[in-house]
């Protein structure tokens, strides 16, 4: 059933960046904040690599557009991002994670976060469910002042 929410909710996201130019994906369409679509699927990326490559695989893994300097790269630096390149990365970490959930025998073996805290696979899936609906709220509201779409 986790896992079963976890891709409902990477399906809304793909659906909300679905069909749209590479300009509407940049667009930061709900002023004053800076998020935009791609900023979202960027940080996705970012945050599935960490949780389920670091963290329950045990990999050593670098960020991929954040820095110690410029934490909120995925999000700020989208300008000039290529739209293609960024959901072909996001989908890629996907496959990854299922691959990663694919090789745990049970929900409750553990991993290691970046901050030193054991969590078990279990706590990583529903985190990453948590993590998902909240940026999908705000891709509700993105995607709706880009061209007026609504719903998934």
């Amino acid at each position: 059933m986790l896992e079963a929410w976890l891709e409902w909710h990477r399906g809304t996201l793909s659906a909300k960046c679905s069909g749209l130019s590479a300009d509407q994906l940049r667009a930061r369409t709900v002023e004053p904040s800076s998020l935009s679509l791609l900023g979202l699927v960027r940080h996705m990326a970012e945050v599935e690599r960490s949780w389920f490559g670091r963290c329950i695989a045990g990999e050593d893994l670098p960020p991929i557009y954040c820095t110690k300097e410029d934490r909120d790269a995925d999000f700020d630096r989208v300008d000039e991002a290529d739209p293609d390149t960024d959901l072909a990365i996001w989908l890629e970490i996907c496959s990854k994670s299922r691959s990663v959930l694919g090789n745990v025998s049970s929900l409750d073996e553990t991993g290691t976060t970046r901050r030193g805290a054991t969590v078990s696979v279990r706590w990583v899936l529903v985190h990453m469910i948590e993590e998902y609906a909240r940026h999908n709220g705000h891709a509700d509201f993105l995607r709706e002042r880009i061209d007026g779409v609504t719903g998934y």
